[in-house]
């Protein structure tokens, strides 16, 4: 009976496994040849050896059966990099695994989490419409509350609207962008002239100023963010791209403290009530842990504590203590006006020392985690070192020998 029931169970995995597979289409280097020119791909680059490749398959597979179920026009392909190098070259691949949608010979690099909800987002935001129309209040109101971040263009055609989905073309990988026409936006919404840009966040909305913003596509680059939210390294490291400061409140992971719960709250705060000072060169968030941080700053950052990166030139501004809004107010006008300067930089200096760090960082973390193979780690290059110092030496002793012998032997002739 056991015997039957585990052949039963190994069966079902099996037709489960094949179902699934069934979605995901294997890729060679014939690809770019035998694909349809309207077609739309999202396609997962892999290898055998690769374990984070091998993380990612089950949920590779969710979403095939996932975009099949909704019908999607999106097909799921992978591609082996070892046996298909030619398509991997193609798209450019340089590590695995990576993430790639083709769109009308137009390719799109997903470089966001590994989770199957937010491919499957890209998916839907890249292999829908560049600009997506909302013809009614009903829908706009459905955008807003799916979207914390919504970019608008609203009138007719124009040069902006052409510059908009030139934007939308090269940024789509990051964020929706939408159109209407004014009678769909709500009365509160003013604008003073049309055609216009306008970005839908927080709560509120700005409208793009070519004089004051500068180019459109930088402009929505800043603001694809929302204003204050929660911080990982994957998104400070998006963010830095913007050519914003980032607020950063550092709280402790796991049992918050009354003391992370204020910081949290008072960086909250200063973002929304002063967002019309600040939100053009200032992103607001937290981050749980220090971590990341102390990597860039090359040493511990008691938590809870806040600090102002700037990603661009990898400089930092690090507040000694945090007592009420007044002072993180004169902190972050200090910033801006340059009365405060910036710790670290992107100096070749100091980016010698940060690599000196993290080598560091590293040992002492294999040392506390696998004491025995840092030893043998940290030995083996002194026993080889040892060794080739004794093979000199000893060559160099047997010369020495054998000079001596040959002059012993021409004196004895």
């Amino acid at each position: 009976m056991s015997e039957w029931r585990n052949s039963m169970l190994l069966s079902v995995l099996l037709l489960l496994a094949g179902s699934a597979s069934a979605f995901v289409e294997e890729l060679d280097d014939s690809f770019m040849e035998t694909r349809g020119d309207e077609d739309i791909w999202l396609i997962k680059f892999y290898t055998p050896w690769c374990s984070f490749c091998r993380q990612l398959d089950p949920v590779w597979h969710q979403i095939g059966s996932e975009l099949t179920s909704r019908g999607s026009p999106v097909h799921v392909g992978k591609s082996d990099g070892s046996t298909s190098p030619g398509l991997s070259k193609e798209f450019k691949v340089r590590g695995y695994p990576a993430i790639l949608m083709l769109k009308k010979n137009v390719k799109y690099n997903y470089s966001g989490a590994r989770t199957k909800e937010a491919i499957l987002d890209f998916a839907n935001r890249v292999g829908g419409p560049l600009v997506r129309s909302l013809s009614s209040v009903q829908l706009f109101q459905h955008a807003m509350s799916h979207h914390d971040v919504m970019f608008l263009y609203i009138g007719a055609t124009s040069e902006l609207k052409g510059n908009f989905t030139s934007s939308a073309e090269e940024l789509i990988v990051h964020t929706y962008f939408f159109s209407a026409s004014r009678d769909v936006l709500p009365k509160a919404v003013s604008l003073p002239s049309l055609p216009a840009v306008v970005v839908f966040k927080d709560g509120s909305y700005f409208q793009y100023e070519e004089k004051q913003d500068g180019d459109l596509k930088s402009w929505i680059n800043r603001e694809r963010f929302p204003n204050f939210c929660r911080i990982d390294s994957h998104t400070l490291y998006a963010m830095g791209e913007s050519g914003k400061l980032v607020v950063l409140a550092l709280l402790e992971p796991w049992s918050r403290s009354e003391e992370s719960h204020r910081y949290k709250l008072l960086v909250e705060k200063v973002s929304s009530d002063y967002t019309e000072k600040y939100s053009r060169s200032f992103y607001f968030g937290y981050m749980e842990g220090s971590e990341y941080i102390s990597g860039l700053v090359m040493g511990e950052v008691s938590l809870p504590s806040l600090i102002v990166l700037s990603l661009s030139t990898d400089g930092y501004f690090l507040s000694e203590g945090l007592q009420g809004e007044q002072q993180l107010l004169d902190f972050l006008d200090g910033v801006l006006d340059g009365s405060r300067k910036p710790q670290g930089g992107n100096s070749m200096l100091q980016r010698l020392l940060r690599v000196l760090f993290e080598a560091r960082s590293s040992l002492r973390w294999m040392f506390s985690t696998f004491p025995v193979l840092g030893y043998v780690f940290v030995s083996v290059p002194f026993a080889f070192i040892g060794a080739v110092f004794y093979v000199c030496c000893w060559r160099r002793r047997n010369t020495s020998d054998d000079d001596d012998d040959d002059k012993e032997d021409k004196k004895n002739d």
